[in-house]
Protein backbone atom coordinates (compact mmCIF):
# COMPACT_ATOMS: atom_id res chain seq x y z
CA UNK A 1 0.00 0.00 0.00
CA UNK A 2 1.36 3.46 -1.20
CA UNK A 3 2.62 5.96 1.95
CA UNK A 4 0.82 9.20 2.30
CA UNK A 5 3.04 12.00 3.14
CA UNK A 6 1.54 14.97 5.31
CA UNK A 7 1.95 17.19 1.95
CA UNK A 8 -0.10 15.11 -0.04
CA UNK A 9 -2.96 15.09 2.70
CA UNK A 10 -2.86 18.53 2.82
CA UNK A 11 -3.93 18.87 -0.82
CA UNK A 12 -7.78 18.52 -1.89
CA UNK A 13 -8.87 15.98 -4.01
CA UNK A 14 -9.51 16.41 -7.36
CA UNK A 15 -12.51 15.12 -9.02
CA UNK A 16 -11.18 12.67 -11.96
CA UNK A 17 -13.95 11.61 -14.56
CA UNK A 18 -13.67 8.64 -16.75
CA UNK A 19 -11.34 8.97 -19.64
CA UNK A 20 -13.70 9.33 -23.31
CA UNK A 21 -16.97 10.81 -21.15
CA UNK A 22 -18.13 13.75 -21.82
CA UNK A 23 -18.61 16.07 -18.24
CA UNK A 24 -20.22 19.03 -19.48
CA UNK A 25 -23.49 17.52 -18.99
CA UNK A 26 -24.59 17.76 -22.73
CA UNK A 27 -26.55 15.10 -23.63
CA UNK A 28 -24.92 12.31 -25.68
CA UNK A 29 -26.19 12.17 -29.94
CA UNK A 30 -28.78 9.56 -30.41
CA UNK A 31 -28.56 7.06 -33.96
CA UNK A 32 -31.13 9.96 -36.03
CA UNK A 33 -33.73 12.91 -34.79
CA UNK A 34 -33.17 15.22 -32.24
CA UNK A 35 -30.90 14.70 -29.02
CA UNK A 36 -33.19 13.10 -26.19
CA UNK A 37 -36.25 11.47 -28.53
CA UNK A 38 -37.88 8.31 -28.30
CA UNK A 39 -36.54 5.86 -30.74
CA UNK A 40 -39.60 4.79 -32.53
CA UNK A 41 -39.58 0.98 -33.51
CA UNK A 42 -41.97 -0.98 -35.85
CA UNK A 43 -44.26 -3.59 -33.94
CA UNK A 44 -42.91 -7.00 -34.03
CA UNK A 45 -45.43 -9.60 -36.07
CA UNK A 46 -46.44 -12.77 -34.53
CA UNK A 47 -43.69 -14.66 -36.51
CA UNK A 48 -40.83 -12.33 -34.65
CA UNK A 49 -42.12 -12.51 -30.99
CA UNK A 50 -42.54 -16.47 -31.30
CA UNK A 51 -39.00 -16.72 -32.61
CA UNK A 52 -39.68 -17.56 -36.26
CA UNK A 53 -40.66 -20.78 -35.06
CA UNK A 54 -44.31 -22.18 -36.84
CA UNK A 55 -46.65 -23.43 -34.98
CA UNK A 56 -49.23 -25.91 -35.93
CA UNK A 57 -53.11 -27.11 -35.46
CA UNK A 58 -54.65 -30.08 -36.63
CA UNK A 59 -58.34 -30.48 -35.89
CA UNK A 60 -59.57 -34.27 -36.46
CA UNK A 61 -62.51 -34.55 -38.94
CA UNK A 62 -64.47 -37.91 -38.49
CA UNK A 63 -66.21 -39.58 -41.28
CA UNK A 64 -69.50 -38.40 -41.07
CA UNK A 65 -68.50 -34.85 -41.27
CA UNK A 66 -66.34 -35.38 -44.40
CA UNK A 67 -68.74 -34.73 -47.40
CA UNK A 68 -70.02 -31.64 -45.06
CA UNK A 69 -66.38 -30.36 -44.66
CA UNK A 70 -65.88 -30.92 -48.73
CA UNK A 71 -69.14 -28.97 -49.72
CA UNK A 72 -68.56 -26.14 -47.00
CA UNK A 73 -64.73 -26.30 -47.63
CA UNK A 74 -64.43 -23.16 -49.62
CA UNK A 75 -66.60 -21.11 -46.81
CA UNK A 76 -63.89 -22.24 -44.42
CA UNK A 77 -60.56 -21.67 -46.19
CA UNK A 78 -61.16 -17.77 -46.93
CA UNK A 79 -61.78 -16.42 -43.39
CA UNK A 80 -58.59 -18.57 -42.20
CA UNK A 81 -56.54 -17.75 -44.93
CA UNK A 82 -57.83 -14.14 -45.98
CA UNK A 83 -58.16 -12.42 -42.57
CA UNK A 84 -56.43 -14.67 -40.25
CA UNK A 85 -53.31 -14.62 -42.56
CA UNK A 86 -53.11 -18.78 -41.46
CA UNK A 87 -52.15 -21.55 -43.86
CA UNK A 88 -55.01 -23.99 -43.74
CA UNK A 89 -55.13 -27.49 -46.08
CA UNK A 90 -56.88 -31.13 -45.28
CA UNK A 91 -54.71 -33.99 -44.89
CA UNK A 92 -56.73 -36.77 -46.93
CA UNK A 93 -54.36 -39.77 -44.90
CA UNK A 94 -54.80 -38.64 -41.29
CA UNK A 95 -58.63 -37.10 -41.94
CA UNK A 96 -57.51 -33.85 -39.93
CA UNK A 97 -57.24 -30.49 -41.01
CA UNK A 98 -54.15 -28.35 -40.62
CA UNK A 99 -53.54 -25.32 -40.09
CA UNK A 100 -49.88 -23.51 -39.71
CA UNK A 101 -48.92 -19.76 -38.75
CA UNK A 102 -47.45 -17.91 -41.79
CA UNK A 103 -44.63 -14.68 -41.26
CA UNK A 104 -47.68 -12.51 -42.51
CA UNK A 105 -49.78 -13.41 -38.98
CA UNK A 106 -51.10 -10.93 -37.06
CA UNK A 107 -51.98 -11.88 -33.60
CA UNK A 108 -50.45 -15.46 -31.33
CA UNK A 109 -54.04 -15.89 -30.45
CA UNK A 110 -55.71 -16.55 -34.55
CA UNK A 111 -54.07 -19.58 -34.92
CA UNK A 112 -56.36 -20.78 -31.49
CA UNK A 113 -59.01 -19.06 -33.31
CA UNK A 114 -59.35 -20.97 -36.10
CA UNK A 115 -58.88 -24.06 -34.29
CA UNK A 116 -62.01 -23.17 -32.60
CA UNK A 117 -63.53 -22.23 -35.28
CA UNK A 118 -62.86 -25.32 -37.06
CA UNK A 119 -63.79 -27.74 -34.24
CA UNK A 120 -67.12 -25.92 -34.31
CA UNK A 121 -68.16 -26.49 -37.87
CA UNK A 122 -67.16 -30.52 -37.26
CA UNK A 123 -69.07 -30.47 -34.14
CA UNK A 124 -72.51 -29.44 -36.80
CA UNK A 125 -72.62 -25.99 -36.36
CA UNK A 126 -73.36 -23.86 -39.36
CA UNK A 127 -70.68 -21.58 -40.81
CA UNK A 128 -72.46 -18.73 -39.90
CA UNK A 129 -72.99 -19.01 -36.21
CA UNK A 130 -69.13 -20.58 -36.03
CA UNK A 131 -67.74 -17.74 -37.75
CA UNK A 132 -68.69 -15.65 -34.77
CA UNK A 133 -65.60 -17.20 -32.92
CA UNK A 134 -63.20 -15.36 -35.55
CA UNK A 135 -65.19 -11.37 -34.88
CA UNK A 136 -65.90 -12.06 -31.01
CA UNK A 137 -63.43 -12.99 -27.88
CA UNK A 138 -65.95 -14.06 -25.40
CA UNK A 139 -67.90 -17.12 -27.43
CA UNK A 140 -67.28 -20.54 -26.01
CA UNK A 141 -68.03 -24.19 -26.80
CA UNK A 142 -69.66 -26.01 -23.97
CA UNK A 143 -70.21 -29.80 -25.20
CA UNK A 144 -71.94 -32.22 -22.47
CA UNK A 145 -74.25 -36.02 -23.40
CA UNK A 146 -77.30 -36.77 -22.35
CA UNK A 147 -76.06 -39.48 -19.88
CA UNK A 148 -73.89 -37.20 -17.76
CA UNK A 149 -77.62 -35.84 -16.21
CA UNK A 150 -79.91 -38.94 -16.34
CA UNK A 151 -78.95 -42.53 -17.52
CA UNK A 152 -81.59 -42.47 -20.01
CA UNK A 153 -82.15 -46.16 -22.39
CA UNK A 154 -84.20 -47.58 -25.06
CA UNK A 155 -87.12 -45.17 -25.94
CA UNK A 156 -87.08 -43.26 -22.96
CA UNK A 157 -83.68 -41.82 -24.59
CA UNK A 158 -85.34 -41.17 -27.92
CA UNK A 159 -87.61 -39.63 -26.12
CA UNK A 160 -85.44 -37.27 -24.42
CA UNK A 161 -84.36 -36.36 -27.34
CA UNK A 162 -87.21 -35.52 -29.17
CA UNK A 163 -88.35 -33.45 -25.83
CA UNK A 164 -85.30 -31.19 -26.84
CA UNK A 165 -85.83 -30.62 -30.00
CA UNK A 166 -89.67 -30.15 -29.97
CA UNK A 167 -92.03 -30.26 -32.99
CA UNK A 168 -89.85 -29.59 -36.00
CA UNK A 169 -87.44 -27.98 -33.67
CA UNK A 170 -89.66 -25.51 -31.78
CA UNK A 171 -88.00 -25.89 -28.48
CA UNK A 172 -84.50 -26.00 -29.14
CA UNK A 173 -85.41 -22.64 -31.03
CA UNK A 174 -87.14 -21.20 -28.29
CA UNK A 175 -84.14 -22.07 -26.15
CA UNK A 176 -81.62 -20.01 -28.65
CA UNK A 177 -83.77 -17.05 -29.25
CA UNK A 178 -84.05 -16.65 -25.91
CA UNK A 179 -80.51 -16.85 -24.75
CA UNK A 180 -78.58 -15.86 -27.53
CA UNK A 181 -76.88 -18.89 -28.17
CA UNK A 182 -76.80 -21.73 -31.12
CA UNK A 183 -77.44 -25.42 -30.08
CA UNK A 184 -76.04 -28.47 -31.90
CA UNK A 185 -77.79 -32.23 -31.22
CA UNK A 186 -76.08 -34.85 -32.26
CA UNK A 187 -77.16 -38.01 -30.99
CA UNK A 188 -76.67 -38.22 -27.96
CA UNK A 189 -74.29 -34.78 -27.27
CA UNK A 190 -75.44 -31.24 -27.15
CA UNK A 191 -72.80 -28.65 -27.85
CA UNK A 192 -73.89 -24.82 -27.26
CA UNK A 193 -72.10 -21.98 -28.58
CA UNK A 194 -72.19 -18.66 -26.74
CA UNK A 195 -70.94 -16.82 -24.01
CA UNK A 196 -70.08 -18.41 -20.65
CA UNK A 197 -73.65 -16.56 -19.11
CA UNK A 198 -75.99 -17.55 -21.82
CA UNK A 199 -74.46 -20.81 -22.05
CA UNK A 200 -75.51 -21.31 -18.02
CA UNK A 201 -79.02 -20.78 -18.55
CA UNK A 202 -79.47 -22.52 -21.92
CA UNK A 203 -77.88 -25.68 -19.86
CA UNK A 204 -79.69 -25.39 -17.03
CA UNK A 205 -83.25 -25.42 -19.55
CA UNK A 206 -81.81 -28.58 -21.40
CA UNK A 207 -81.19 -30.02 -18.04
CA UNK A 208 -84.86 -29.88 -17.00
CA UNK A 209 -85.87 -30.90 -20.16
CA UNK A 210 -83.84 -34.10 -19.40
CA UNK A 211 -84.85 -34.90 -16.23
CA UNK A 212 -88.27 -34.70 -17.77
CA UNK A 213 -89.89 -31.38 -17.19
CA UNK A 214 -92.91 -30.00 -19.38
CA UNK A 215 -91.81 -28.44 -22.38
CA UNK A 216 -94.05 -25.20 -21.80
CA UNK A 217 -93.07 -25.34 -18.37
CA UNK A 218 -89.10 -24.95 -18.54
CA UNK A 219 -90.22 -22.23 -21.58
CA UNK A 220 -91.65 -20.41 -18.52
CA UNK A 221 -88.87 -20.41 -16.50
CA UNK A 222 -86.31 -19.46 -19.52
CA UNK A 223 -88.32 -16.40 -19.92
CA UNK A 224 -88.39 -15.09 -16.13
CA UNK A 225 -84.48 -16.17 -16.35
CA UNK A 226 -83.85 -14.23 -19.47
CA UNK A 227 -86.41 -10.78 -18.39
CA UNK A 228 -83.86 -10.64 -15.23
CA UNK A 229 -80.62 -11.25 -17.17
CA UNK A 230 -81.86 -7.90 -19.75
CA UNK A 231 -82.50 -6.26 -16.54
CA UNK A 232 -79.29 -6.77 -15.18
CA UNK A 233 -77.64 -5.35 -18.37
Amino acid sequence: MPKVTRKDAAEPLQEVGPSGMDTEGTPLPTSGGAPGEKPNFSPLSAYELNGKVVQFRRVPVPQHRMTPLKTSWLALYKPVTENLKLDMRMNLKSKKVELKTTEKTGELANLQRAADFVQAFILGFDVNDAIALLRLDDLYIESFEVKDVKTLRGEHLARCIGRLAGKSGKTKFTIENATRTRICLADTKIHILGSTQNIRVARDAICALIMGSPAGKVATRLRTVCARLNDSY
